[in-house]
């Protein structure tokens, strides 16, 4: 399984059998697999997607959006329930090639990224319950 890491864009290889054991980036030492939401940059967010072979999920937000604040918490509580996506968040201010690339029109935004392609896309807040659902029905069984 490659992932790569959020904190220094290395692509690691771990064993599928290991993937719960804590694995850290054989680079920088960052944890792999932890379960709160990473943020990325313009730059890091195509790695991250391309090289990850997990699902990624990816929160696009703004500082200054109200929803955007009322759901931090709740992706976080999605991000514990479901240890087998990656979570992450991109600020649309600080990273304005992403939104374009990505047509970001409405915040929050949330995409949902397998094998390096969009496969579902959400805009709006959303409890964690609701959010936990929804990647579920976007993923194959057993995949979260």
């Amino acid at each position: 399984m490659h992932l790569v890491c959020a904190s220094c864009g290395t692509t690691n290889r771990i064993p599928d059998e290991r993937l719960h054991d804590a694995p850290v980036c054989g680079r920088c030492g960052a944890a792999l697999m932890a379960t709160d939401p990473v943020n990325l940059s313009d730059a890091a967010l195509p790695r991250f997607i391309a090289g990850t072979e997990l699902p990624v999920l990816v929160d696009f937000w703004a500082d200054w959006c109200g929803p955007c604040k009322t759901m931090a918490p709740h992706f976080a509580a999605a991000a514990r329930q479901l240890p087998d996506v990656r979570f992450a968040k991109v600020d649309s201010d600080a990273a304005p090639l992403a939104s374009a690339r990505f047509n970001i029109r409405s915040i929050p935004t949330l995409i949902l990224f397998k094998g390096g392609a969009e496969a579902a896309r959400l805009s709006g807040a959303v409890p964690a319950a609701q959010l936990v659902a929804w990647v579920r029905q976007h993923l194959p069984q057993g995949a979260a």
